[in-house]
């Protein structure tokens, strides 16, 4: 047992779109995420979709629904089966949870990123 720093995690990769697993939680992947730009519209038919924003703003699109603003310190989480695409306009860094082995491309033909573990 010991702390994990997260903000050494997120300087150890400048990529987008690209989650890294900093630790395990029961049955979940805890994750890192940097991105800016638009993900595609998605959804998880078996899990809901967990973020919450360490730095910066991102968008949270659902279809047929107004755009929600999250903003650092603020979490958001997607039910399951519910169409959905994160976006931000500049970079934002983001914890992710979600179950081991869920693709975060959901059902989109968008291929799933790896995750790497730091």
């Amino acid at each position: 047992m010991k702390a994990i720093n997260l903000d050494e995690k997120l300087q150890q990769f400048v990529t987008h779109w690209d989650p890294h697993v900093v630790a395990d939680y029961n049955t979940n992947d805890v994750m890192v995420v940097k991105f800016v730009g638009e993900y595609p519209f998605h959804k998880h038919d078996t899990t809901d979709d967990f973020f919450y924003v360490l730095e910066g703003e991102m968008e949270m699109d659902i279809e047929g629904e107004p755009s929600r603003t999250v903003k650092t310190g603020e979490l958001f989480i997607v039910p399951k089966g519910v169409v959905h695409r994160p976006r931000a306009k500049t970079e934002v860094k983001v914890l992710l949870i979600e179950p081991k082995g869920e693709p975060n491309s959901g059902d989109s033909d968008h291929e799933p990123a790896p995750k790497p573990r730091i």
